[in-house]
């Protein structure tokens, strides 16, 4: 029976080939890669695109619920706190926000994000000022008692500045996701969603300038 053969020790190395250099160079790349994606995390335009798409599909959906159950809906927007969040219209003509499905609730986007709400071309903070729920209630809820004005705890959400009938159509508006760096080597980058009336709603980007 023949033994295996050992090693010959006292035979001289091989230099690496063509093939073996361009294997541990392509390995070397891929793990730098790996060091600049964690340090430096996602690409910031596809990021922003991601939450662009996000508000995109559910308000797609949003608007098929509404039609599936005959349910009136709303977005509020708040600038802010560069926020939003769904709301739905009670049996007593009141907003009330969606809790019961994790994915309407509030969402506030990433830190170097921020949007622009435009309402039928109209800045949706001059809107604000035809649809101040809030400022009438702390106003004006007095009732024969003299409760205190302006309780927290009685106080109801403003209405939302786009509507979802519960015939599926879309109030009209514009919506602009802006990542605009203050400093370092990125560019601006601007995505767009706009609705005319029925979904589904248009996105637009990657912009290199603001919509006008």
């Amino acid at each position: 029976m023949k033994q295996p053969r050992l090693p010959n020790l006292h035979t001289p190395q091989r230099g690496f080939t063509l093939l073996e250099l361009m294997l541990v160079m392509a390995l070397m790349g891929l793990a730098a890669t790996y060091v600049v994606f964690n340090v430096f995390g996602v690409n910031q335009s596809d990021q922003l695109k991601k939450e662009a798409q996000r508000l995109q599909v559910l308000v797609d959906m949003a608007s098929d619920y509404a039609v599936l159950n005959q349910q009136q809906l709303g977005i509020r927007f708040e600038q802010d706190d560069h926020e939003y969040y769904f709301v739905f219209l009670n049996d007593d003509d009141e907003w009330e926000k969606i809790t019961d499905e994790t994915l309407y609730e509030a969402h506030v986007l990433a830190d170097p994000f921020t949007y622009d709400l435009n309402l039928d071309d109209l800045p949706w903070d001059t809107e604000e000022q035809l649809f101040d729920r809030e400022m009438f209630n702390e106003n004006f809820s007095l009732d024969e008692e003299g409760v205190e004005i302006g309780n927290e705890e009685d106080r109801k959400l403003p209405p939302p500045q786009v509507l979802i009938m519960s015939s599926g159509e879309i109030t009209p508006f514009t919506l602009t996701m802006n990542y605009e760096p203050d400093f370092g080597t990125d560019s601006p980058v601007y995505y767009q969603i706009l609705n005319e009336d029925v979904p589904p709603l248009k996105l637009e980007g990657p912009l290199e300038l603001p919509p006008q």
